[in-house]
């Protein structure tokens, strides 16, 4: 066993059996590469990467090679989701200096941590249009041996690109227009066919979703509407969505959302949620109340942490090397075997059960997703609708039982403060909306959770619950925010705005740029210094693929203002607002965030005002539960004047509030009329 065995990663664990000689990312490390003068093999990769597992089974158990690695590198390997500080700032290294960046990502460095060659996944001997791995290691070798000049001046072009373009910031004047520029250019990149943005790979974007949400709620503009309703369906019927145990894989290669890579993402899954269920709280499409009910069956089922509270990080795409989503794909007979007749001829006609599957390593292979309708299916079997339905469940539930008797990929039961933040506040919102009691208690749970093992008091979130080596992130920080505010709108209890109002202080104390790049403001993502790049600051604004952490912090402190009506909150949120102005729209729909946070602080915010005798009344219900963009939901005690302790809410839009109302239908209608300009 190596160095890593002792190590709290998933990742680094898996790898500790390898002959090479890791390290984790540490000062040891580059200690040991100054001493012996060798170049560094950095090798940042994630337990649910397929190609990570591919290159570690090729390369790093090959005995000779890592006797080669041993006479002329020293070797660190880091796990993306437990450094994202390191992976982001080497990811933007190696894309500049090939133009790709990904995972398995393959650098190389001075002794000092700066790089001078890299890529992403070498195969062990050239294929693919890739050079063989050990042809590389070769030429790398002889670079820094020979050309000590030319490595020199490679590292410093490097290192001055990562520190001028990590802060991607640029001041610019906030106004109305860029909101509507910004759903113009994610119009043009809309695929009106399919759905979703872009062509091949296709991602979710589920914060460009929820902001064309909210403008389509504001303007009322059909195509807007258009663009969400098609994505989300669209994804939902593909291979993306587990048609059987619910949720979604990372992406998909082609665009039509068929084909995805399998692995799936807590993170994903948060965002997606919160899509979904905004969407169906919105529109009252039953499809979207149906996919939200998987996201939160699987992650109940795969990523809970019953007995504790908490969710799991994520689950791997495959079983081993040679796999490629086998666990989630059929075989004909595999499909036809678990099945009756009648089930099979739904099945294979819904979900597109054929010889020819869309595996390429088998093409027996099917991945599940929608090819015909409840409607078009009763036309074809000649049979009742609700018949269809119930030979469709049926099908479901007998295919996944004989899936979950296969074995299962690897799920990394890491607890990153951010992630589960997101996933509390959306199982928040995912029990107001789903009226799912369960999904309240167990957010609320989980929360506890961080707050216990990851608050230090004056210093803020840790990033991973249960240990102290890691350093903090603005990201951490603001998600932990901004599920503390959820929490309190759902309970009333003041510990958690409290909760989140002490966070806030550390995200302006600690992380707040005071100057420097795009002239101040905004927040820098950590404030750990090291080795390498951990020196150059960054500010991001992309959503890569989480939420901005500088767009969230945004978020967070004009929500606070929201419920406080302190005005040093909304300033603060201006400032950050404006740092970015000038660079948000370059990026479009990968600034989602940004423009959800803009939204809110030229739209104005929506407060309620609920005061009922208990926290979970009907009111409440109907405020939590009810579309509204840019929504606060305060609580206050009832009043004696209102006529002994009546429940009653009031709702106020920008500078005017409407009359004050007792029912939750009274209080729906005011939420759906009041305040709206159109």
């Amino acid at each position: 066993m190596n160095r890593l065995a002792a190590e709290a990663s998933a990742y680094l664990t898996s790898a500790a059996h390898q002959p090479v000689h890791w390290y984790a990312w540490t000062e040891e490390a580059f200690a040991a590469a100054r001493a012996e003068n060798k170049p560094i093999l950095l090798d940042i990769g994630a337990v649910w990467c397929h190609w990570c597992h591919v290159m570690d089974g090729e390369s790093y158990e090959d005995p000779d090679l890592a006797a080669y690695l041993a006479e002329h590198f020293v070797c660190i390997k880091v796990d993306r989701d437990e450094r994202p500080d390191v992976d982001a700032r080497y990811q933007r290294a190696v894309q500049a200096l090939t133009g790709q960046g990904g995972w398995p990502l393959t650098a190389f460095l001075t002794s000092d941590g700066d790089v001078f060659s890299g890529g992403t996944y070498f195969p062990p001997e050239g294929k693919y249009g890739r050079p063989g791995f050990r042809t590389v290691l070769e030429r790398v070798r002889a670079l820094y041996a020979e050309q000590r000049d030319k490595v020199a001046a490679t590292a410093r072009e490097l290192r001055d690109h990562v520190a001028a373009t990590l802060s991607e910031a640029a001041r610019g004047e906030l106004s109305p227009a860029l909101l509507a520029q910004a759903a113009d250019r994610m119009a043009r990149l809309f695929d009106f066919r399919h759905g979703g943005f872009g062509s091949e790979p296709k991602f979710p974007h589920p914060a460009a979703i929820l902001f064309l949400l909210a403008r389509w709620w504001d303007t009322g503009e059909t195509w807007l509407r258009e663009m969400v309703e098609r994505t989300l369906t669209g994804m939902a019927e593909g291979g993306i969505h587990d048609q059987l145990g619910g949720g979604f894989h990372r992406y998909s290669v082609d665009e039509r959302w068929r084909v995805p890579h399998f692995e799936k993402m807590s993170y994903d899954h948060s965002e997606l949620l919160k899509a979904y269920v905004h969407a169906y709280a919105a529109l009252g499409t039953p499809l979207y109340r149906e996919v939200a009910e998987g996201i939160v069956a699987w992650a109940l089922e795969v990523l809970a942490v019953p007995e504790r509270g908490g969710f799991a990080a994520s689950q791997d795409a495959d079983v081993g090397p040679e796999d490629d989503g086998d666990y989630f794909t059929w075989t004909q007979d595999e499909a036809r075997a678990a099945l009756t007749a009648e089930e099979w001829e739904a099945a294979r006609r819904r979900w597109d059960i054929y010889p020819d599957g869309e595996m390429h390593h088998d093409p027996r292979k099917n991945v599940l997703w929608v090819a015909r309708t409840i409607e078009a299916l009763a036309e074809e079997l000649q049979v009742p609708e609700l018949q269809v339905r119930t030979l469709l469940e049926s099908a479901r539930a007998k295919l996944l039982a004989a899936r979950r008797r296969r074995p299962a990929p690897f799920v990394d039961r890491a607890i990153y403060v951010g992630w589960n933040a997101m996933m509390c506040e959306a199982f928040l919102e995912a029990g107001a909306v789903l009226d799912r009691d369960d999904c309240v208690r167990f957010a609320l749970e989980s929360l506890g959770r961080l707050w216990a093992e990851a608050f230090r008091p004056g210093e803020g979130m840790g990033h991973r619950a249960g240990s102290d080596g890691l350093p903090a992130l603005l990201d951490d920080q603001v998600q932990a925010a901004s599920a503390a505010i959820t929490a309190y709108e759902h309970t009333g209890e003041q510990v958690w705005l409290d909760r989140a109002q002490e966070l806030a202080g550390v995200i302006v104390s600690r992380f707040k740029d005071p100057g420097g790049g795009g002239g101040g403001g905004g927040f820098l993502d950590t404030t750990a210094r090291g080795a390498g790049f951990l020196d150059v600051r960054a500010k991001p604004i992309q959503d890569a693929p989480t939420p901005s952490p500088n767009a969230v912090a945004a978020l967070v402190l004009l929500r606070l203002h929201a419920l406080s009506g302190d005005g040093s909150y909304r300033a603060e949120a201006e400032r950050a607002l404006e740092a970015f102005a000038g660079s948000a729209g370059e990026l479009g729909l990968q600034a989602g965030s940004y423009y959800r946070a803009l939204d809110w602080l030229l739209s104005g915010e929506c407060r309620i005002v609920v005061a009922e005798a208990t926290t979970n009344g009907p009111l409440a219900s109907a405020a939590l539960c009810a579309y509204r963009p840019r929504k606060a939901v305060l609580r206050e005690a009832p009043s004696p004047s209102a006529g002994v302790g009546a429940p009653r809410a009031l709702v106020c839009a920008g500078t005017a509030c409407a009359a004050p109302v007792g029912t939750p239908s009274e209080l729906r209608e005011t939420l759906e009329r009041f305040g709206r300009a159109r």
